[in-house]
């Protein structure tokens, strides 16, 4: 099952503050606590999700990451956050500073049921599409150019949804704070408790006159070119996050992202094996014997490569930095040519003859080295 984005799982704005998002934490973590929810699996999935959320959140590098590279960006070349599926304990040691003392426990929490006293705020859907990207592309960056049809931000009443700014009023039944307060007596005594307010839906205003053109919405649908720059190193599958592209929000709120998938399409002479490139060169017997020079393919166009005399199939020549590169910047793959040598499967009585002349010659007979050789090389090529 796919993960849940991590802004949603700690309900804050992409741009949400360092101090927003430690509140949204300890919210979080308050009302998913095991002590809270004793024997509520359910409950603490969602306590080691958001702790994960956290985690990487909290961290600047590990969110730029995040947020231009989705949950791709936070495995393998690109790094990663810490995935929270063991130990309850680890996660208490782990961010238990933040709630300024033990985190074990109701003791150090100071009351439950969170708080806050901003109003709801309306996120837009992301949107994702497939970008088909070629090896040269790959290998050095590309800007795209895509189309899309979107929810947009009503040009007519700047996405406030009302039909004038005096049909825009703070909602009298939660006094704009989005939510109402609820205490309630219990055994360990006044317990409070906040939903969304029943009268604005979270909002905080009410509208009395609706916009004609969105109906009240905030929002229409608009054919958008948005321009997408693909740094280099990304690979079939990476999904990319353009921060800001989705679909706006009813009445104002945040936009969502638009989600890049990566398909990459297969180059017609070169393999791809992370961030090296395989090239399967299939030598002439003669310039395998003779050596020679010969000309190999890269994604920057043919390059000429040395071949000595006397080279063996299974042999693999390595062209340092003629690979993709990290997509994190650090350095180069390499271009691996894997030599195979052509046996003629057809010969006149002419070349026959000269083959069988060779034959008598006892340097074409191979030695105890240059078998052991060979199946060096032949057990390399499957490691």
């Amino acid at each position: 099952m796919s993960k849940r984005d991590y802004y949603e799982v700690l309900g804050v704005a992409k741009s949400a503050s360092e101090d927003e998002i430690k509140k949204a934490y300890r919210k979080k973590a308050i009302q998913f606590h095991p002590d809270k929810n004793p024997g509520n699996k359910e409950a603490e999935e969602k306590f080691k999700e958001a702790a994960e959320a956290y985690e990487v959140l909290s961290d600047a590098q590990k969110r730029q990451r995040y947020d231009q590279f989705g949950h791709a960006g936070m495995g393998g070349a690109a790094g990663g956050g810490t995935q929270w599926s063991g130990n309850m304990d680890d996660i208490f040691s782990h961010f238990g500073d933040i709630f300024g003392g033990h985190f074990g426990g109701f003791g150090g929490f100071g009351g439950f049921g969170g708080g806050g006293n901003s109003p709801r705020y309306n996120r837009g859907a992301d949107l994702r599409v497939k970008v088909h990207l070629n090896l040269q592309e790959i290998a050095n960056g590309v800007e795209k150019k895509i189309k899309v049809n979107k929810y947009v931000a009503c040009s007519h009443c700047g996405g406030s949804g009302a039909a004038d700014p005096s049909s825009v009023s703070t909602c009298s039944t939660c006094h704009g704070s989005g939510h109402v307060t609820r205490v309630q007596q219990t055994i360990l005594g006044a317990m409070q408790t906040q939903s969304v307010c029943p009268s604005c839906n979270g909002d905080g205003k009410t509208i009395t006159k609706k916009c004609p053109h969105c109906n009240g919405e905030g929002i229409v649908r608009q054919d958008e070119v948005i321009s997408i720059n693909i740094p280099a190193g990304v690979g079939e599958g990476m999904q990319l996050s353009v921060s800001g592209k989705g679909n706006a929000a009813r009445r104002g709120g945040v936009t969502g992202d638009l989600l890049v998938l990566i398909e990459e399409e297969q180059h017609p002479e070169l393999i791809r094996d992370e961030n090296d490139l395989v090239y399967n060169l299939l030598l002439p017997v003669t310039v395998a014997i003779l050596g020679g020079t010969v000309e190999v393919p890269t994604v920057d166009g043919r390059v000429k490569v040395k071949v000595d005399a006397g080279t063996q199939p299974g042999k693999v020549l390595r062209l340092r930095g003629k690979g993709l590169p990290n997509v994190n910047r650090y350095g180069h793959g390499d271009l691996l040519v894997h030599i195979g040598v052509y046996i003629p499967e057809h010969l006149t009585k002419d070349e026959q003859k000269l083959i069988e002349k060779l034959n008598e010659s006892p340097n074409v007979k191979p030695n105890g080295s240059a078998s052991k050789s060979f199946f060096q090389n032949f057990r390399r090529m499957f490691e």
